[in-house]
């Protein structure tokens, strides 16, 4: 923990967000405060670690060695003294670092010796930890806190689980400002207590901080009727979505959709092992990734013709609104944070996540009517320019921490 960050705009405000350091979310969020005048540092939680190439200062706590200290990078395990550290270690301090009180120790260090003005949690998560430092240490007194709930995944199932539901409550009545990218996070969030005056003076906003609308003109996708390739951009098991039914989905339409190739994205060992159960006509047609840079996965976005992404639960999903601005059609669920946002036939197709004769049925009719996909590319293109185009976003954003701090 030796590096000592320089602010490069001394006086001018200080922001600390706590996050997932190796999320895209993560980074697309931060770099909205790209070239404004604030002093931005990520600290990040321990399971991961920043890209190598990411600017932006970070306090990197996972006991991962492959990032070494530098002038944007200060580790709490660094790999200069790992050895020696590991070795002067007792089973007590072990047993600390592995519950996280280490990590938690050092956020209320960074706290209390830079003073941020905002301290910007990106997840429940990462506010649950922020949450106990600030009470152990009593930090309540520095920095306005901005609390981001993560979609629909953060509250949809834990406010029915009393306990859990105690905590979050506990959590979220205590924060400055709450951020989300739905009214239903907004909705829950009143009943679970928490104060009119603390909801988003800027309403709703996408995680990721919205899409750059001139990604149509540097990846110059073509028109979607001409592509023949479905994107799968959450190709893993969680309690949010099941990926089991879109497999059997294929099974039951493969034949009317010819031809296609799938891409499946951030494939976890679950998906991948299924994925081989497939018939041989299927499986060879099928492109499996991990998790990918998102530019990359963008480009994968502007070639293709469906964004198949159905769900349990979810907030308005980022990659919905990605593949409406690179005119990939997309299939998603009629759940409660979406129906607002997009119409039945209009924007999209809807299919229940636990439904493969519905999946099966959405992939038929997009796949093989090309007066639907182009037509839903053009409106898509406009609702996303009215509802999340970044360039707008990041005007409002960076006014919404200036008047924070001075509130």
């Amino acid at each position: 923990m030796s590096t000592t960050f320089e602010d490069a705009h001394p006086g001018r405000p200080r922001i600390l967000f706590v996050g997932i350091p190796e999320s895209s979310h993560t980074h697309s969020w931060v770099e909205l405060l790209d070239g404004a005048t604030f002093n931005v540092r990520l600290f990040g939680m321990p399971t991961g670690l920043p890209p190598n190439d990411w600017p932006v200062p970070t306090y990197v706590t996972s006991s991962d060695h492959q990032l070494v200290e530098s002038k944007t990078r200060t580790c709490l395990y660094p790999a200069s003294r790992i050895s020696r550290f590991v070795k002067r270690q007792t089973a007590r301090i072990l047993e600390e670092a592995n519950s996280g009180e280490l990590a938690s120790r050092w956020l209320a260090a960074t706290i209390m010796s830079w003073r941020p003005h905002v301290i910007h949690t990106l997840g429940l998560d990462q506010a649950r930890f922020y949450f106990g430092a600030r009470q152990r240490h009593r930090l309540g007194n520095i920095g306005k806190w901005v609390l981001q709930l993560r979609g629909g995944s953060d509250l949809t199932l834990a406010r029915r689980d009393p306990e859990r539901a105690k905590l979050i409550s506990e959590v979220i009545r205590e924060c400055d400002q709450l951020l989300s990218d739905n009214q239903e996070n907004f909705r829950t969030a009143l009943e679970m207590g928490i104060r009119p005056a603390q909801l988003s003076r800027i309403g709703t906003v996408p995680g990721t901080g919205g899409i750059d609308l001139e990604l149509r003109a540097r990846l110059r996708p073509v028109t979607p009727s001409t592509r023949r390739t479905l994107l799968l951009p959450k190709s893993y098991e969680s309690p949010w979505q099941k990926i089991l039914p879109v497999f059997e989905a294929l099974k039951l339409c493969w034949d009317q959709i010819q031809p296609c190739e799938v891409w499946m994205l951030a494939a976890d060992p679950e998906a991948r092992m299924w994925s081989r159960d497939l018939p041989s006509q299927i499986r060879e047609h099928v492109r499996q990734f991990e998790r990918l840079p998102r530019t990359r996965a963008l480009e994968m976005m502007s070639a293709a013709r469906v964004m198949l992404a159905p769900s349990l639960v979810d907030g308005v999903p980022a990659v919905m609104y990605e593949a409406m601005a690179l005119g990939a059609f997309p299939i998603v669920s009629p759940l409660e944070t979406i129906v607002p946002v997009v119409e039945h036939e209009r924007n999209v197709l809807f299919a229940r996540n636990l439904y493969p004769e519905e999946i099966a049925a959405a992939l038929r009719r997009a796949m093989n009517d090309d007066g639907l996909v182009d037509a839903a590319a053009a409106r898509n293109l406009e609702l996303v320019r009215r509802v999340a185009g970044r360039e707008e976003i990041r005007s409002r954003v960076i006014n919404f921490y200036e008047k924070l701090v001075v509130s």
